[in-house]
């Protein structure tokens, strides 16, 4: 149980928690005295019931286990300019689905991989296709990923690999100027990688041709479905070349995922290198506050901890999404929010500003905080109970990345 001590505070906007005074008290429920059984659960307005054992997981202390590979970066025969900026990027040793799946793709075939988030999907699959383009000038490739945050954090991984080589590349994401994109597409590109919903639009249009891609990835394959892309998907791969490759990652391969695989790829390789559903580097633990003054409250006495640095609070709710960064703001937090009706450049600025340490915490919906990959992430923080449990692996998946200890609380 993650104990908090509810304090006398005041409650003047734009005051320092040292500088209160007493107004209010606040204290723990006792639902012994009423004759009352404690509620186990608070239940989602919508979605299934979470038994909140599922919340509590000490993270273990014990020796990491260290994966041996069986190549090198240097071992799959890459171009030297490959090489050299993989050289510069401090790519020695590939993680295991990098191991597994990139002699897979150097020899043409059809990859499924599963694997857990954070564990370097995506250089698994640009660094085959990098190769293919710069061996065939004919090649190009598309890359499909739920959200525009993973869309431009997969194009700048794309720059970064190909930096000096005169590849090039277009990010096709709602949000951003449509007539910027179409002049991208018509003056030529290597790669696209965008979001199902644009892409189809710009296919509809005509700037975006399926028939010339011989090279496909999908990317979170699983989160795609959910957000409800499945036609899209099915209508974009339809119209792309009977001969292909493809590349479809997925942290699950449900039949879904699976009936989407026998469709569309021809004699797939499967590689899972999924360990568990949470990762043990997560200490995960709950926070017990049943009013909405105690749990702001509570997250301010969180937020203050030293050790809370970079954070990523989940919100089912636009609407309240902007009124808690509004609150915390007025108590002096650094903290943006990040949701759907957010325009593109805002939302980047959050990420960004989240993961230079401008700020120390980010206020997000579900879909907008999909496919974030920020460094360092310190803490997840529930402050709503998520829709299912798929959900809340894929929030606390944001920290404890790597090789890093991260803190999962969720409120209830």
């Amino acid at each position: 149980m993650y104990t908090l001590k509810y304090k006398t505070r005041d409650f003047s906007p734009g005051k320092s928690r040292d500088a209160r005074g007493g107004a209010r008290k606040f204290s723990r429920p006792n639902f012994k005295s009423r004759g009352v059984a404690r509620p186990k659960i608070r239940k989602p307005k919508r979605g299934n019931y979470i038994d909140e054992k599922l919340f509590i997981n000490k993270a273990v202390a014990k020796e990491k286990e260290v994966y041996v590979s069986t190549h090198t970066f240097a071992d799959f025969g890459f171009p030297e300019p490959l090489l050299k900026n993989l050289v510069i990027k401090n790519y020695v040793n590939p993680s295991p689905i990098q191991d597994q799946t990139i002699a897979l793709g150097l020899s043409g075939k059809d990859v499924i991989g599963i694997a857990n988030t954070g564990t370097g999907k995506t250089a698994a699959f640009l660094l085959p296709i990098i190769n293919t383009l710069l061996n065939d000038k004919k090649a190009s490739a598309m890359v499909l990923a739920p959200t525009r945050e993973l869309a431009l954090q997969i194009e700048n991984e794309f720059r970064s690999f190909t930096n000096g080589m005169r590849l090039f590349s277009v990010s096709c994401v709602g949000g951003s100027p449509i007539n910027r994109q179409i002049r991208e597409l018509n003056m030529g590109v290597h790669i696209v990688i965008g979001t199902p919903g644009r892409v189809k639009d710009l296919i509809d249009r005509g700037n975006i041709k399926p028939s010339m891609f011989g090279l496909v990835v999908l990317d979170e394959a699983d989160r795609m479905l959910d957000m409800g892309f499945v036609n899209d998907m099915r209508y974009i791969l339809g119209k792309m070349p009977k001969e292909r490759q493809g590349f479809f990652f997925s942290a699950t391969f449900s039949p879904e995922i699976k009936t989407l695989c026998t469709d569309f790829l021809t004699n797939p390789v499967t590689v899972s290198v999924k360990t568990r559903d949470t990762a043990a580097s997560i200490d995960q633990n709950v926070v017990r506050a049943q009013s909405k003054e105690q749990k702001i409250e509570a997250l301010h006495d969180i937020l203050i901890r030293p050790e809370v640095k970079k954070v990523l609070i989940f919100r089912e709710m636009k609407r309240h999404t902007d009124d808690l960064a509004k609150e915390l703001t007025k108590r002096g937090f650094r903290v943006l929010a990040l949701h759907g009706d957010m325009r593109n450049r805002e939302r980047e600025r959050a990420v960004k500003a989240l993961a230079t340490g401008e700020i120390q915490a980010v206020i997000a919906t579900d879909v907008a905080a999909r496919g974030i990959d920020i460094p360092d992430i310190t803490h997840v923080i529930n402050y709503d109970i998520p829709q299912d449990y798929d959900t809340y692996i894929h929030r606390i998946g944001r920290t404890g990345r790597g090789d890093k200890v991260g803190t999962a609380l969720t409120f209830i």
